[in-house]
């Protein structure tokens, strides 16, 4: 084995994280030397309840215990950010075969972007196979309780932004 750092991005919109994100999150972190958690601003949505700077604090209260990894906001491809950061490893979550579909794609072009770069699925655990930020939401704004979804240390903090409000989500804006 070389002695070069085995490093592996584990991009999302974590809009808000999710006790699914951490999972994937914890359990690349027992695989690789460093993983990147990259909030990722997807051009598919339009709407987020958090900003990409607020879903990196809450990555961060919850991911604290974690001493290998970082947690960094990119707007780029993410093969392309892989590349410059020496990444080996994407890494994905999966929780049904609706999502392999689509991450296989994904993984697809990102191989032709960056050849050096393999994606890593990691299939959730099963509690968690029902289990998206969307989710979190809609159960919140209706005001049921998201504490089995959500880490305890953000809990209060996407409730307190989710809870009874129908019309939560900031316009996501190009700068």
């Amino acid at each position: 084995m070389s002695g070069k750092e085995k490093i592996a991005i584990c991009p999302g919109s974590f809009d808000p994280v999710t006790l699914g994100h951490l999972d994937i999150i914890t359990r690349s972190s027992k695989m690789f030397d460093k993983v990147i958690v990259v909030v990722a601003k997807n051009y598919l949505k339009n709407n987020y309840a958090f900003t990409p700077e607020e879903r990196v604090e809450l990555l961060k209260k919850c991911t604290g215990k974690i001493k290998n990894i970082e947690i960094v906001i990119s707007d780029g491809l993410i093969a392309d950010f892989a590349k410059a950061k020496g990444a080996v490893a994407i890494v994905k979550g999966l929780r049904a075969v609706s999502d392999f579909e689509y991450e296989f794609q994904q993984a697809l072009t990102n191989k032709r972007i960056n050849p050096e770069v393999e994606t890593v699925f990691i299939t959730t655990s099963a509690e968690n196979m029902f289990l998206s930020s969307s989710v979190v939401k809609q159960v919140c704004q209706y005001g049921g309780d998201i504490s089995t979804f959500v880490p305890g240390e953000v809990r209060d903090e996407i409730v307190k932004r989710l809870n009874g409000n129908k019309n939560i989500f900031i316009e996501h804006r190009e700068e």
